[in-house]
Order: structure tokens, then sequence, then C-alpha cells
């Protein structure tokens, strides 16, 4: 038998994030391949519970480091702890979210572990027994096969661009309580307190429809109008840069280079060019739809489907059309 796969999970308020489905299931297709098993690291505190959600999802063994010291995220806690059980577990690879935790946490895990990292990758494969990946560079422009030259490789995956699969409850995984050896000492800061949005927003990383606007949005109460289509959608609100830097939307919602990268079912974009760093943001979309009065901006060259026309009387009737599907 191979060494095992190892998979880093997330989670917020004692729930798994969509992520976390998607690095399991991927981290089991492949151990599958592999001929070894699965092990999972949970982090957080009251996460106990989670473990039995993991073997449902494909873990083997669920590894659980629970306290109280974990309720919010420590960069320095979190790789200590995980550090600790990779060198433990010894595995083939490292499998982690390309989340924003994710994307903080892996590099300082390669760091300290002296192993290759390929980053925010969009497939995985196995050829002669080696775990082989395939990322984006270049602001998208280009695929690159990676293969690690270390004997350990962590790889990070892009959310919504791996299937979850279907959880199996006949599936159980082994239990093991990790010791936490952290103390507030260790930490060299610390979360005093997290203040949420108003209501309850479908993280744009983790939604399969968003419907994001640029420039042509004109201001921030335009934003509305995309929000009822969103709605409809059951989807999340993104922005381009100049929408977030002209204070239209929170960075949180930003979409593009210097953003958070996507890649849901269905991309609308509205009253957006379609700039070079904006595209390498969401061009792994599986359905682009644009929306534009110049026929000639370069986002259509993107698109699946464009649509010339005002924004502003186009969406709305998008909404009321589409109520009456979903309805």
């Amino acid at each position: 038998m191979s060494k095992p796969v190892f998979v880093v999970t997330e989670q917020r308020d004692g729930l798994f994030r969509k992520v976390s489905f998607e690095a399991l299931s991927e981290g089991r297709r492949i151990a599958d391949s592999l001929g070894s098993p699965v092990v999972a690291i949970i982090v957080g505190s009251g996460v106990e519970a989670l473990a039995e959600t993991a073997g449902h999802y494909g873990a083997d063994r669920a590894l659980v480091a629970d306290s109280d010291i974990f309720i919010n995220y420590s960069a320095e806690g979190y790789t200590k702890t995980i550090l600790k059980a990779i060198q433990q577990v010894d595995p083939e690879i490292v499998l982690i979210p390309a989340s924003s935790m994710g994307k903080d946490l892996a590099p300082r895990l390669a760091a300290r572990l002296d192993c290759g990292l390929a980053a925010d990758c969009i497939a995985l494969a196995v050829d002669n027994g080696r775990v082989l990946a395939k990322r984006t560079m270049y602001a998208n422009k280009i695929l690159a096969d990676v293969q690690f030259n270390s004997t350990l490789g962590i790889a990070s995956l892009r959310p919504n661009i791996f299937p979850a699969a279907q959880p199996d409850t006949s599936r159980k995984a082994t239990v093991e309580p990790l010791k936490v050896d952290i103390s507030q000492t260790d930490l060299k800061a610390v979360v005093k307190e997290l203040i949420s949005g108003a209501g309850e927003k479908i993280d744009i990383s983790e939604a399969n429809v968003i419907v994001a606007g640029g420039r042509g949005m004109k201001g921030p109460d335009q934003f509305k109008i995309l929000e009822k289509l969103a709605a409809v959608l059951k989807g999340a609100v993104g922005a381009s840069r100049s929408a977030v830097d002209s204070g239209w939307r929170q960075h949180a919602d930003q979409v593009g280079q210097t953003g958070k990268t996507v890649a849901p079912d269905i991309y609308i974009a509205c009253g957006i060019s379609g700039a070079i760093q904006h595209l390498a943001g969401m061009s792994s979309s599986k359905c682009i739809v644009a929306i534009n009065k110049d026929p000639d901006a370069p986002i259509f060259q993107r698109a699946d489907y464009g649509i010339v026309g005002d924004l502003f009387e186009v969406v709305p009737k998008l909404t009321d059309e589409l109520k009456k599907v979903v309805e």
C-alpha cells in the first residue's frame, strides 16, 4: 500500500465548508488510484462530530485537533498543529482547499516541510504512482502540468472545480484525537472579533451562480438589481476591481487577479468590460454570460452567451423571466 493522501479540511462555526467536501472527494479519488488510505485533519473548537462526516466523504482516518484556542483561525496555531500531524502520517501528498485560509496555510506548510507546492490546481492525476497537478499560470493564459521533485508534495485545490461526491453514510472513519500543544504565547496574532456583513451572504468562491457588476453599474445603489437576479438564481453578487475601488462593493466581493478566483456553473458579467485582470479570476467558469452595451467589449470574446444592450433594461427583464421559470 502506498503512503496516505492527507487532506486538510476547513470548517466555519462547527460546519464543514463546501471546499472541504471537494478536497475530501478528490483525495478519495487520488487515493483509490494509488491504493492508499485517506487521512483527514479537522482543526477547530467543538468539531469532533465532523469526523463522522469526513468519513462519509471518503476519509479512512480523521485526526481531530479540538481546542478552544482554535475558535478562530490562527496561522501559527494551525500551521504548528497540521505540520506535526503531517510529519506523523508521512503522506504521499497533502491536499488543501485554495480558499483564503488555504492560501495562507499552504505556503507556510511547504516552507517548513521543504517540499513542493502546486497552488490553485484545477486538476490532479496519477501517473506511474506519482501525483501530477495541472494549474493555470500568467493570469490563466497557459496551463502547466506540474510534477513534484520533492518526496512530499502539497496541492491546493481551486474551489468549485473538483466535484464533491455524494456522501456515503455507510463509510466510517477511525477517529483519532490530536493532542494540542498550543498556547496563547505561541500565537503572534489573535483574532479578537469577527464582524459579519448584514444578512446571510454566499461566499462568491463557493457560489454556483455569480452575478457580477463593474464600472457600468454607475454606482452602489444600482447593484440592487444584481442582488435581485442573484436571489432568484440562489447565487452571489460579485464585482470587478473598479467597482470595489470606487467603494461600491466590499473587497470580499471582488473577482479577479487581486480578488478571488471563482469557478461557478454560471457567471453573469454586467457592465464589465473584461480586463485581463478580471478574466484571470473568472475564466474557469463553466458558462459565462456577458451583458454590455459596448459590442466591442473584450468580455464578449470569453463569453458563451452575450447580450448587447443597456444592463439597466436587460437585467430586470431577465430577472422577471427567470422568476417565471424558477417558480
